[in-house]
């Protein structure tokens, strides 16, 4: 295989008519939002498809691992040949999806939230989720000094990532059936839901400003290590313990324009969850060494090691549980009732399931025509 070179990306930004939108979209996203570790990789050997270059957008996260580790081991770059992949990191939702708009990714992994946003805000002309990738993976964390039950959270202060997003509003979802009343807007009510930043959560934990988060891997473990304990793994709340925590998303102008890379970037999303189901401990691995690769720093195994299996890598973008993740945001307030027809493309993505001999997956009737 030749030497694969590394050399930086600039082009996160690149298209000047775009820039005030983007960075706009970057200053109201309100934590950790801006775009870094930007890198480029050449192509590998292979014959090219309709697109000289395919830019892809993922977290730094855990619940991203098939963009790590697909990413880190070469299968994504192996499957789309003489097509280069360049690849940018995002911390928030909002911040992808407007650089998606603005033409400067054009294939993300993304949360729930934040696609039916970008979706419902396009008047579904924005993009289409074509597969999925992740399941689980969301914990609510306590303080055990101060809340040993459920029922002990009223009153107390609980730090969710970033108002309506994915794990705010299963948040508030929790809290309404509860039969208890939070205003979704300012956080205050029969429980105070603080929003913050996932990098910070931890020092307020350890402060003592709240009393415990409802957070996505690694934070959750994090902060166990920190001497929280798991008060419920949100995965029990949801039919055979499956939720969809994120997406792949494309650009529909990508799609129409290169459906030939879209697929190809499939098939090696595909064989990279297939690698990581028949190599956990690898793949643990491996997603760590990518994070070391993005921020200079590993995770620790005590965090990793409790984060790890919480999370079930799957190629079915469980379309169900998206719907209702839609109605938690329109039930919280955070929503008015969307028309998620057309959200999901999932033809590429079945063509590539049926040739690997996999079954096929459903859009639970929110396919486009």
């Amino acid at each position: 295989m030749p030497a694969t070179t590394r050399t930086t990306l600039r082009r996160g930004l690149a298209a000047a008519v775009a820039l005030p939108l983007l960075i706009g979209a970057l200053a109201s996203c309100g934590y950790g939002s801006q775009a870094k570790n930007d890198e480029k990789k050449v192509a590998a050997e292979g014959a090219k498809l309709s697109a000289d270059t395919v830019r892809l957008g993922y977290f730094p996260n855990l619940t991203h691992a098939t963009a790590l580790i697909g990413d880190k081991e070469g299968i994504l770059q192996k499957e789309l040949g003489g097509t280069a992949l360049e690849t940018t990191t995002f911390n928030a939702g909002p911040s992808e999806i407007e650089a998606l708009n603005a033409g400067s990714i054009d294939i993300g992994f993304i949360g729930p939230s934040p696609s039916i946003n970008g979706y419902v805000k396009s008047q579904g002309a924005s993009l289409r989720i074509v597969g999925g990738s992740a399941s689980g993976g969301v914990k609510l964390v306590v303080n055990p000094a101060r809340i040993k039950t459920l029922d002990d959270l009223r009153g107390k202060r609980i730090a969710t990532p970033q108002k309506g997003n994915t794990q705010d509003v299963a948040f508030l979802n929790w809290i309404a059936e509860k039969g208890w009343k939070v205003d979704s807007a300012s956080g205050k009510g029969d429980v105070s839901v603080v929003r913050s930043d996932n990098k910070t959560t931890p020092n307020a934990y350890k402060s003592g400003s709240i009393d415990g988060a409802w957070v996505p891997e690694p934070t959750a473990s994090k902060l166990v290590s920190d001497g929280a304990k798991v008060l419920l793994d949100e995965s029990d709340l949801w039919p055979d313990k499956q939720f969809v925590i994120t997406n792949i998303i494309v650009s529909q102008k990508f799609l129409a324009a290169h459906p030939d890379v879209v697929e190809a970037f499939l098939r090696g999303t595909v064989k990279t969850n297939e690698w990581i189901n028949a190599n956990p401990a690898k793949a643990k691995e491996s997603a760590n060494a990518k994070l070391k690769d993005l921020s200079g720093k590993a995770l620790g195994a005590k965090v990793i090691d409790a984060a790890w299996p919480s999370i079930r890598f799957t190629d079915d973008p469980l379309a169900a549980t998206l719907r209702a993740q839609a109605d938690h945001a329109v039930k919280a307030g955070l929503l008015e009732q969307p028309d998620l027809k057309g959200i999901y493309d999932l033809r590429p993505l079945n063509k590539v399931l049926k040739a690997a001999g996999k079954p096929e997956v459903s859009d639970a009737g929110l396919g486009a025509e």
